[in-house]
Parts: structure tokens; sequence; C-alpha cells
């Protein structure tokens, strides 16, 4: 398994570590334009290897031709959120540096599975799957899992429970209409709503959907990578050990849930084809206009490019 991660920044270079660490390819690529920086990383983690007990060959570089024939890409490049920017503020600087990026990756390899972590997640995922034209299963965004971790991590610091016994469900897109499910969401099996109220549900809805700017004002020059490069390894490795995970990721929809022609955050089945399946939950009437909602606010923010 060869896998490639293009931009070595927080994020990218988070996520080839946790993917040396674990041992989920033979060769790891990480590239970057800045002349040095992958390269001294990549040394960094290879060295790490003896000591964690892996044998992943990490390979840092500035050119694309290291990259060839990857299985997997994982896309972080770009620039991060800085306080006061919202995501739709990213758009016009990211999509053309996804767009780039993506015709060399797809020049080098033409079977790879891409997922996407540039933000905003939604909007560059569509570039990335447009600018490849690869199908649609094949190109995934990370958003679902991230945002499903932060209000997994809420509902177990509010109850003082394991977030191992917590399981939380986030659809839509990456953002502020993002759709958090608390009937879907359990801790032990037991439906959310039968442990707090809806006042309490409903602050931790909204403290997930800030999720990331409450990160990016502690933080003041950066924005989250650690739980975001968690996020992308876990659907690496479903697609690596084809585990047939159940995950909430960004992909272009084409009828289902009503929803066509955009991407946005759904369940689905994830393995070594990477999207097996969308699963079409029911929703009820509230939470589908929420969705659909959400896939608007999207597909207004795609008809702003120009690629």
């Amino acid at each position: 398994m060869k896998i490639t991660v293009v931009g070595a920044g927080n994020v990218g270079a988070t996520a080839a570590q946790r993917i040396a660490d674990k041992e989920l390819a033979n060769e790891l690529v990480l590239v970057d334009v800045i002349e040095g920086m992958p390269q001294g990383k990549g040394l960094d983690m290879y060295e790490a290897t003896p000591v964690e007990g892996s044998d992943s060959r990490v390979i840092g570089t500035n050119s694309y031709d290291a990259t060839a024939n990857s299985d997997i890409v994982l896309i972080t490049a770009g620039i991060a959120r800085k306080p006061g920017m919202s995501r739709d503020d990213l758009q016009a600087t990211n999509a053309g540096i996804v767009k780039a990026v993506t015709e060399q990756v797809v020049a080098k390899s033409p079977k790879a599975i891409l997922i996407v972590v540039s933000n905003p997640l939604d909007v560059m995922t569509y570039v990335a799957l447009k600018v490849s034209g690869f199908d649609r299963h094949h190109v995934i965004g990370m958003a679902g899992v991230l945002d499903s971790a932060r209000f997994r991590t809420f509902i177990s610091m509010e109850l003082n429970v394991s977030v191992e016994d917590v399981s939380a469900f986030v659809l839509g897109g990456h953002g502020d209409s993002m759709v958090p499910l608390p009937r879907y969401s359990t801790v032990a099996g037991i439906p959310l709503p039968d442990l707090m109220d809806q006042a309490t549900i409903d602050r931790l809805v909204k403290r997930t959907r800030d999720g990331g700017i409450e990160i990016v004002n502690f933080l003041k020059t950066g924005s989250a990578y650690y739980a975001p490069s968690s996020a992308a390894v876990q659907m690496i490795e479903a697609i690596v050990k084809d585990k047939k995970r159940i995950l909430p990721c960004a992909v272009m929809l084409q009828g289902e849930y009503g929803i066509k022609d955009v991407v946005v955050g759904v369940p689905i089945k994830i393995g070594k084809k990477g999207v097996e399946e969308i699963i079409q939950i029911k929703l009820t009437p509230e939470e589908q206009a929420a969705l659909n909602k959400s896939a608007s606010d999207v597909k207004a923010n795609i008809a702003k490019l120009s690629i």
C-alpha cells in the first residue's frame, strides 16, 4: 500500500505520523511546495519508525514524481483559517490550490482514492472530484468523522462517561449548517434524548457546530489538526484494511436523500473500493429540511467557483 499526503503542515504532518505509526503504508510520501520542510519532517518520522516498531518507509519531497502509483492520496494543502475568517473566506484561495494539487496527483496516480481535508471541505471535495474526473466513489471528504468525534467528546464531557460508549452522528456540510442527529446518537445504546434535556442537547449541538472556530480562537494563529488528522486516518485505515466501516463522510450525491449534484456529508460504507455504499437513513421532516438547507448552502458556494 502506497499513501501520499499532500501538505506537510500541521494536519498533513500529523496525519502522516499517525499513518506511519499504525503501519498503514509500506511507502508513505509527504509532499509540499516548501523546500526542505517535507524532507525534514519525513526523515524525522522515518527515524521514529524503529521506536514505534513500524516498517513504513517515509519519503519527504517537493516533487510529485515520488507520489506515482499511490493507492490513497490525502489532500490537506491550503491556507488555514484565522480568527474572524469563515470557511467561505478560504474558498477562492484554496480552490486554486486544490485544483493544482489534484491535477498533479491524478497525472501520477490515476487509480488513487482521494481523501480531501482542505477547507471549505465540501466545496474542495467537489473541486477534487471535478478536476480529477474520477468516479464519485473515489473522492471522499473528511468532515462527518471529525464533527461526530467533537459531538462525542462534548457528550462524554457533559455526562462524565467514557468516549468509547458514546456514538454520535453528524450529517450535512462541514460548517455552520452541519446537521447533528441527537436521536441517532447514543451512550451505551441509550438514545441521547433519554439522558439529557433538549436545552442541553441544543447547547452541545451548537458547540459542535462551532468546534473548529473555538479552537481557532484559542490558538489565534492556527487551527485544529490533532482531531482532523485522526479523523482522516480513520478513513484511510478503513480503506487499507477493507473494514467496511459506516462513517459519515462528504460525497457527491446523485439523488440520495433527494439531493443531486452536490457534495454533502452522509453515512457511507467505506472499504478498499472507497465509497462502497451510501447509507440512506430515515430522517424526520425537520432533519430532512436541515440537510436540504445544508446542501443548498454548499451548492451556493460551489456556484461561486471558477475552475
